[in-house]
């Protein structure tokens, strides 16, 4: 089983061996955004799937990021403040924007596995 998966608002999703999820904006959505030059960061806390938690703005556009899951963040990529570009050379990697926890690991499960995803943005490009 991936330990990755995919919202078809383009944020991704990683199981980390602490159970904790690492979430950040795919490859696909940092390249329509352009240059990022602002992220803005949630609050540690509890949040409903779909509740806006975070920012990125680029030189093109804003956009905000959701909660992906109902589940609490418990971490934020503090470096993103300071060097934002991060999200623009390591979607993947150093751009993420929070770690969450969630209960019910059926919800993380029912999101777009790699080659679903890669369907996902076939059929809508």
């Amino acid at each position: 089983m991936s330990t990755l998966r995919f919202t078809p608002e383009h944020e991704w999703l990683r199981l980390e061996a602490s159970g904790e999820l690492t979430v950040g904006i795919t490859d696909f959505a940092q390249q329509a955004l352009g240059d990022v030059v602002f992220v803005q960061l949630p609050d540690l806390g509890s949040f409903n799937a779909g509740h806006e938690v975070a920012v990125v703005e680029s030189v093109k556009a804003a956009s905000t990021i959701a909660m992906p899951l109902t589940g609490e963040v418990v971490a934020v990529n503090s470096a993103l403040l300071d060097d934002p570009a991060r999200v623009n050379t390591s979607p993947l990697g150093e751009g993420w924007f929070f770690r969450m926890r969630i209960e019910d690991m059926s919800a993380f499960n029912d999101l777009l596995d790699p080659q679903a995803y890669d369907a996902f943005i076939a059929a809508n490009s």
